[in-house]
């Protein structure tokens, strides 16, 4: 199959794009910059997409038979100078324009990688401009869905891996904050926890939206319900040291603003059985995951 991911140069469309190739789809990747060359990223075929501003040649993206859209603006990404009509622009508007288009071109599957809030956490739709967006969104990829397109969503929690050979700026950091590079910035770790899932799991669960989801679905999905201390502990176990203690204050790794729900507050879910089976992603991966994060940017 030949399959364009979208934001194929980030976290998550990288590891998707990768494990798509490794699953024997003649994949490209696509996104507003090229990847580094000698990467495995940057071994991959590329085309230039703004989403955003329809900034793409349409006959090359008609060449595609199915997309992984891995591109949708999260709440770290908003600009100094924008206001909540930024969400609307570039989520609510942006996405299902750009599913409408690769619909228009031919395209005959299409996965949105969205996120948990709306459907884990309904009551903050309503106040929360941001996770508004990812309703619209969803519910705007969903409606295009017919016999002759099958768009779905693949909606994820704090998202935690990592991609080789590309530098994730954030885990970085937990990486060096874990090794106590940053002293003396003080050590803990904020009360509250929420569900995390794979860059691995969510990879699979795309290829199985791709190959085995219904049209129209919104596929919740993750992986562990941890504490933020046993999610930072874990990154401080990997390199030896103890878990940093709980601290009800702002962290510098996390700032309340990623979480919407409340610092101190939990936003625990279990997955429907059934989707997570439909879709084939692995589960248990968190630890693993972090210790893949320390391996490649412990020495950096």
């Amino acid at each position: 199959m030949k399959t364009l991911v979208v934001g194929g140069g980030g976290m998550i469309g990288g590891r998707t794009a990768l494990h798509l190739q490794n699953k024997g789809h003649d994949v490209t990747i696509a996104g507003r910059n090229r990847p580094e060359p000698g990467t495995p990223l940057g071994d991959l075929p590329f085309q230039r997409i703004d989403y955003v501003n329809m900034d793409f040649d349409r006959d090359a993206l008609g060449s595609f038979d199915a997309m992984v859209f891995a591109a949708g603006n999260d709440v770290r990404h908003i600009p100094q100078s924008e206001d909540d009509s930024f969400w609307e622009r570039v989520n609510s508007v942006g996405v299902p324009r750009f599913f409408e288009a690769a619909k228009a071109v031919g395209i005959r599957s299409a996965v949105n990688i969205g996120s948990y809030y709306p459907q884990a956490a309904p009551h903050l739709v309503e106040g929360n401009a941001y996770i508004r967006s990812r309703k619209d969104s969803d519910e705007g990829v969903a409606a295009l869905a017919d016999g002759n397109f099958k768009s779905l969503s693949v909606n994820a929690p704090f998202v935690v891996g990592t991609v080789p050979g590309l530098a994730i700026p954030m885990f970085i950091a937990y990486v060096h904050y874990a090794q106590g590079k940053y002293a003396p910035m003080p050590e803990f770790v904020p009360p509250g926890g929420v569900n995390f899932i794979s860059t691995q799991s969510l990879a699979e669960a795309a290829e199985g939206a791709l190959e085995r989801g219904a049209p129209g679905a919104s596929y919740l999905v993750g992986d562990e319900n941890l504490t933020w201390q046993d999610y930072f502990g874990a990154f401080f176990e990997a390199v030896g040291r103890e878990r940093p203690p709980i601290q009800d204050a702002e962290h510098p790794m996390l700032p309340d603003i990623a979480m919407p729900f409340g610092r101190g507050n939990t936003l625990y879910y279990e997955v429907d059985h059934a989707e997570a089976a439909l879709l084939g992603y692995r589960r248990n991966d968190i630890v693993p995951a972090i210790r893949e994060i320390v391996a490649q940017y412990r020495d950096l």
